[in-house]
C-alpha cells in the first residue's frame, strides 16, 4: 500500500516530545493507524478492536498496562473508555514523554472521558481524510497570504486527476491507496457506520429513519440549517434530530460552519451552515453513481462549496490549530461564503463552480467590503484552471488549496 505523507506529522512528533500522551481522533478510515504506525515504528501496538486484548483491558486495566506499559501506540482506544482513567495514574506517576499514543474514531464517546482523565496530560488531534496537497504530496498553502499577489508566486501545478473525479471519489485514504470501486467502498463504509459505530454509541432506534435523516442532510449541505424543517422531513421530533446531528458532527461526518459574530449595523442570520467533510461519502448520499452525472447535476455548486470549506477546514486541523473559519450573511440575503479570521485580518472568499469568471461573481465581496466599513482581503474560488486577478480580487483555480 502507498504511504502519503500527512501535514499533521510535524505537530505530532513535536506534541510527543512535549506531553506523556498524544491522541489522535478523526473519522474511521481517515488513516489514523498508518500515521502512527509510520511515525512510532518503535513502539508497541495495540489494537483494542481486537478482541482478545479488548477483554484483557476490560477485566484487567491494572494487569494489562503492566505488560503494555510504553512506549505503546493503543488503537481505537474508545473501544475501552474505562481504560483513559487508569493511564492517568499511571501517568501522573511520571512517565516520559510520548509514552503513550492513543487512536479513537468515535469522537462522542472519547473526548468526554479524556477530558475527565487525560486534561492536560495528553494533546489532542483530529485527522480528517486526505487533503488535496496530501493528495499531490505537496505543502498546503498558506493561508496567511490567501488573497495577496504573493500567493500568486507558488508554483503550484495542477492536478493529473479532474476536479469531477477528485470531488466523486472523496479523500479518504483508501479511495487513494487501493485500486476500488469508491462508489462501492463508500457505501460499504457508510453502511458500516450506520450499523456499527451510530448503534454503538446511542440507542438511534430505527436506523432506517436515522439513515433517511443523514441522507436529508445531504441534500442541505451548503444550506443554513433549518433543524425544524429537517426534523419534520424525516419525521422525528426537533429534539431527536438535533441529537442526531450532533452525532453527525462528533463523527466528523457533517461540519458546521458558525455565523460571523460582528454586526457591522446589520441584521445577521445566526443559524450555522452545514456541510459534509467528505464530497465522495456526499456524492454517494445524493446517489451520484459517477464523475459525469456529477457534471449535471444540480447540487454540483453545493458539492464543489462543500470541497473548498473542507480543504480549509483540514488546512487548519492538520496544523493542530482550530479553524477560525465563519461565513456572513445578512437579513437581505447578501452573503460571503466564507470567512477566515486570522487575528486583526479577515480574509473574505467567494465560492463559485463554474470554469468561467463571470463579473457579477464579485458582488457580494464588493458588498460585504462596504459594509464592515474596514480593510478586507478578498479572494474568489472558481472551478477553472487559471489564477488570475479580477476586479483587484485574486482568483484561484480549484486546486490551489
Amino acid at each position: 500500500m502507498i504511504y502519503f505523507k500527512r501535514t499533521i506529522e510535524r505537530v505530532v512528533k513535536e506534541a510527543a516530545d512535549q506531553f506523556p500522551a498524544v491522541t489522535i481522533t478523526g473519522p474511521r478510515q481517515s488513516g489514523k493507524t498508518t500515521l502512527v504506525k509510520n511515525l512510532f515504528r518503535k513502539y508497541d501496538y495495540v489494537s483494542l478492536e481486537n478482541p482478545d486484548d479488548r477483554e484483557f483491558a476490560l477485566s484487567d486495566p491494572r494487569g494489562f498496562l503492566k505488560i503494555h506499559s510504553g512506549p505503546v501506540i493503543f488503537d481505537e482506544v474508545q473501544r475501552v473508555p474505562e481504560l483513559l482513567s487508569y493511564l492517568q495514574t499511571i501517568i501522573d506517576g511520571g512517565r516520559e514523554r510520548g509514552s503513550f499514543i492513543l487512536t479513537g474514531s468515535q469522537n462522542f464517546l472519547m473526548l468526554e472521558k479524556i477530558s475527565q482523565s487525560l486534561a492536560g496530560r495528553t494533546a489532542v488531534f483530529k485527522l480528517l481524510p486526505f487533503s488535496l496537497a496530501e493528495i499531490e504530496q505537496r505543502e498546503p498553502i498558506q493561508i496567511e497570504i490567501v488573497g495577496t499577489q504573493e500567493s500568486l508566486k507558488n508554483e503550484l501545478s495542477s492536478p493529473e486527476d479532474s476536479l469531477l473525479n477528485l470531488l466523486h471519489r472523496g479523500f479518504y485514504p483508501p479511495n487513494h491507496s487501493r485500486k476500488i470501486d469508491p462508489y462501492r467502498w463508500l457505501g460499504s463504509y457508510y453502511e458500516t457506520y450506520i450499523e456499527r459505530d451510530v448503534r454503538l454509541v446511542t440507542n438511534v432506534g430505527d436506523l432506517e429513519v436515522f439513515s433517511r435523516f443523514v441522507r436529508l442532510c445531504a441534500g442541505k449541505t451548503g444550506q443554513l440549517l433549518n433543524l425544524s424543517s429537517l426534523a419534520s422531513d424525516a419525521g422525528v421530533s426537533h429534539t431527536t434530530a438535533r441529537r442526531w446531528l450532533s452525532i453527525l458532527e462528533a463523527s466528523y461526518i457533517i461540519y458546521l460552519l458558525p455565523p460571523y459574530f460582528r454586526n457591522f449595523g446589520k441584521r445577521l442570520v445566526k443559524s450555522p451552515k452545514l456541510y459534509f467533510i467528505d464530497t465522495g461519502l456526499l456524492s454517494y448520499l445524493l446517489n451520484v453513481r459517477n464523475p459525469e452525472e456529477l457534471a449535471f447535476r444540480a447540487e454540483r455548486g453545493a458539492i464543489f462549496e462543500t470541497y473548498i470549506v473542507s480543504e480549509f477546514v483540514k488546512n487548519f486541523l492538520h496544523r493542530g490549530a482550530r479553524p477560525p473559519l465563519y461565513f456572513w450573511r445578512d437579513s437581505a440575503g447578501h452573503e460571503v461564503d466564507l470567512l477566515i479570521e486570522l487575528g486583526e485580518k479577515l480574509i473574505a472568499l467567494e465560492i463559485k463552480s463554474a470554469q468561467t469568471v463571470a463579473s457579477d461573481f464579485f458582488k457580494n465581496l464588493e458588498y460585504f467590503k462596504e459594509v464592515a466599513g474596514e480593510k478586507i482581503i478578498t479572494a474568489l474560488y472558481y472551478g477553472g484552471d487559471t489564477p488570475q486577478i479580477r476586479s483587484g480580487v485574486v482568483v484561484y483555480p480549484w486546486w490551489w488549496v
